[in-house]
């Protein structure tokens, strides 16, 4: 009698331990977890938490967001341990770095990769989110204030009365950043390119984390000009009614693509494959329509008021992973 009253004792704690355990998995609220990284924007975050909070209010969704190199770093090391999910708005070459590793999802089977453009689609294992056209912003409050003149060509940007007033973001931590770089090595040749960095760093008030840095630095009027993202001054002057100029020099508009995956392992929960399905096949679209219109459907056009048309693109050939740790080595040194 003593016994089964030991043994009962015994697995009532055994399951009061696996009911807590089930439960701490789930944020404590019975709700199944999924855990997104991001590298978009606050203003694009804050709605994509909107929308899944509408579309599964019967998950407990986290969107986290790190800066890109951050996201790579971090993936890259931990591998198939990681406790992210979804990999959301992160640029090709790190998401092409984490197949090569084994470390994504095939996503073929879940995202329908013939309605984007033939350029945009790479591999099985993400999916396009959008095409990110870079832009030499002006504030042209600052300058007005300032009594400067517009610059019209990348030379112009190293005349001595910008010193100070430039902010671009650093190629190593900024997928932004590296896309200007990448522009201009391609244009140029290496050589001429970082030369002309050099002496642009002369100029550099700030070479920011992240691709939103020269932009908030606009808005606070700390910079006149920013080396920044096209979609993010559109959204600036639409909705805060930012005095910015967007503009595109002769080596025309640097860019970079940026995609979303599931990481490897994780695509055996039904929740986190409901949750991707949903970005890649409909959210992306309300992305294109809000934030990023520039062509990656093959049937489907978007219009932004103010957002540049007819935009004339750099070359951005040869955008590898191998080619990627090339150039950052170089920025190093």
């Amino acid at each position: 009698m003593k016994f089964k009253k030991s043994l009962s004792v015994f697995l009532t704690v055994v399951l009061i331990a696996l009911l807590i355990s089930v439960l701490g998995g789930c944020g404590g609220s019975g709700k199944e977890r999924i855990l997104i990284y991001s590298s978009g924007e606050d203003y694009r975050l804050e709605y994509l938490r909107q929308r899944l909070g509408e579309e599964f209010p019967d998950y407990d969704i986290t969107v986290e967001y790190k800066g890109t190199g951050d996201i790579a770093a971090k993936l890259l090391a931990e591998g198939k341990d990681t406790d992210c999910d979804i990999v959301y708005s992160l640029e090709y070459t790190y998401l092409q770095q984490l197949t090569d590793k084994g470390y994504l999802a095939d996503i073929s089977d879940m995202c329908d990769l013939s309605v984007f453009t033939d350029d945009v689609v790479k591999s099985n294992y993400y999916s396009p989110e959008y095409r990110n056209g870079g832009a030499v912003i002006i504030n042209t409050e600052v300058l007005a204030e300032r009594g400067l003149a517009m610059p019209e060509s990348y030379a112009d940007l190293l005349k001595p009365e910008y010193k100070s007033l430039i902010s671009m973001p650093n190629p190593k931590s900024s997928g932004t950043g590296y896309m200007f770089l990448k522009s201009l090595v391609n244009a140029w040749g290496d050589e001429a390119a970082f030369e002309y960095f050099d002496k642009l760093t002369e100029n550099i008030l700030q070479y920011t984390s992240s691709g939103s840095g020269p932009v908030n630095a606009l808005l606070q009027k700390e910079a006149a000009i920013g080396l920044g993202m096209t979609g993010q001054a559109v959204t600036k002057i639409n909705t805060d009614n930012a005095k910015f100029e967007v503009k595109f020099f002769e080596e025309g508009s640097p860019y970079s693509l940026y995609g979303n995956a599931i990481c490897s392992g994780k695509e055996s929960r039904e929740a986190v494959c409901e949750v991707y399905k949903f970005i890649a096949n409909e959210y992306n679209y309300e992305n294109a329509e809000k934030f990023f219109p520039e062509k990656i459907y093959k049937d489907r056009d978007f219009v932004i008021e103010n957002y540049p048309t007819d935009i004339k693109y750099g070359d951005m050939s040869n955008d590898t992973a191998a080619e990627k740790e090339r150039l950052l080595n170089k920025w190093t040194h």
